[in-house]
């Protein structure tokens, strides 16, 4: 016989039954497959959301000393003052929605995140800049001539931006700090990546701040203000109050694959087409020519397969305008191709995450199929090892489950089965 997946049956209760009757998964015919495999992708997805974190429900406290690890103390009512005090203020800081005081602070620090980004980005323009004021003397053969000059060509920001910045980062500097204190377990802190980034961000604020007062006039001032840009990562943080976004991360994650072959492909077509529009545009006298190398043809490449078109490199011969029209059609299907799949973890990662929010907290979280299918199967022995020891009870067990199967889905596929009555007669059931 052969062995296909009913579509109306829960994935679990398949598996279920397949491990009861003793057949292997690996017999499903191959057009079910993809049917069969979709709970499991379910299941995966669910455990995924689990780890994320996501529910905007207050944990109960029984949850926050299992996180701490302390457990046992709850449960026996021995927990000590530290104990009580440690995960609430932990909950202020990392659970946003945990109370009204932790929703305060959560606005507190987006404020403060927003603030320093701007300050940081309004700071650059020529407006809020101040030019370096230099004192300039002229010797002559009579007399020494001093004045005050504004050199336009080197200007910095404005004091107030310095204040500004401070006051945030003493904002970072408190929070990080308390928030490494009541940490559930240190190396879950140290291996969060937002952690790290809100670190070394407020580090060189410092660090900035005191080359600033020590070495004014240092040449390569704009050299340290570039490593500053590791402030603008303080918008990752922001995922700790967005669902979204950790969804959005997490997308980009789950759809590794794609995205390593996307960039391969892209890389791939960039040195062939970089390379074939260099020699087509040097198979005729061109005194205009735009492509010096092959490296500057990888810029045009990767603009023209991402179907910007920039314009500063235009092929001008006909081979060259061939290549240039194989590499736009090129970019368009590459990209073109992976893009439906990420779109789809993401779409499934929000639909089930929504689905979680309508579903009662207790219900949330997902059983493994393992641990029913144990317990069944360590009932059912039992019962055979209390039955006759010539099997019968099991045969009769066995013989009784197919027969129930068996009538449900008589039942269930031809409801007309007997249309004379449950006493076969052409009459009714009376």
């Amino acid at each position: 016989g052969k062995l296909h997946y009913p579509t109306h049956v829960c994935g679990p209760l398949f598996e279920e039954e397949l491990e009861f009757w003793g057949l292997d998964a690996n017999q499903v015919e191959p057009c079910c497959w993809m049917t069969y495999t979709i709970h499991r992708d379910t299941e995966a997805t669910l455990t995924i959301l689990d780890k994320l974190d996501i529910e905007k429900e207050n944990p109960t406290e029984e949850e926050i000393a299992r996180k701490f690890g302390w457990e046992e103390d709850y449960v026996q009512n021995d927990l000590s003052f530290w104990q009580k005090t440690k995960p609430k203020v932990w909950a202020l800081f990392d659970e946003p929605h945990s109370s009204t005081c932790a929703k305060i602070i959560s606005i507190v620090s987006v404020f403060f995140i927003l603030t320093s980004i701007l300050s940081f980005c309004l700071k650059t323009h020529p407006n809020f800049r101040v030019p370096v004021i230099r004192n300039i003397t002229v010797e002559d053969q009579y007399h020494n001539l001093t004045y005050w000059t504004l050199d336009k060509s080197q200007t910095f920001p404005h004091d107030s931006f310095l204040y500004i910045e401070l006051v945030c980062n003493i904002w970072f500097t408190f929070e990080i700090i308390v928030r490494f204190i009541v940490t559930p377990t240190f190396p879950t802190f140290l291996k969060s990546l937002l952690n790290w980034i809100d670190f070394v961000a407020t580090l060189s604020f410092y660090s900035d701040m005191l080359l600033q007062h020590f070495f004014k006039d240092m040449e390569n001032a704009d050299i340290l203000e570039f490593f500053s840009i590791i402030r603008i990562l303080r918008l990752f943080k922001l995922t700790r109050h967005s669902p979204g976004l950790k969804i959005l991360i997490h997308t980009f994650k789950a759809s590794s694959k794609e995205l390593t072959l996307l960039v391969f492909f892209l890389i791939l077509g960039m040195v062939i087409f970089a390379s074939l529009v260099y020699y087509a545009e040097r198979l005729h006298a061109n005194p205009h020519n735009d492509f010096k190398s092959i490296p500057e043809g990888l810029w045009w490449a990767v603009v023209t397969m991402t179907t910007v078109g920039y314009g500063d490199m235009v092929p001008k011969t006909y081979a060259g305008l061939i290549v240039g029209s194989l590499c736009a059609l090129s970019g368009v299907l590459v990209i073109a191709l992976p893009v439906p799949v990420i779109v789809s973890n993401f779409s499934m990662f929000y639909s089930h995450t929504q689905a979680r929010m309508k579903l009662p907290k207790r219900r949330r979280h997902i059983v493994a199929v393992e641990q029913p299918r144990r317990k069944r199967l360590t009932e059912l022995g039992s019962v055979r090892g209390s039955s006759n020891p010539n099997t019968n009870g099991s045969n009769g067990i066995q013989r009784n489950r197919m027969n129930t199967i068996k009538g449900s889905q008589h039942n269930h596929f031809n409801p007309r089965s007997n249309p004379r009555g449950l006493n076969g007669n052409g009459g009714g059931p009376g």
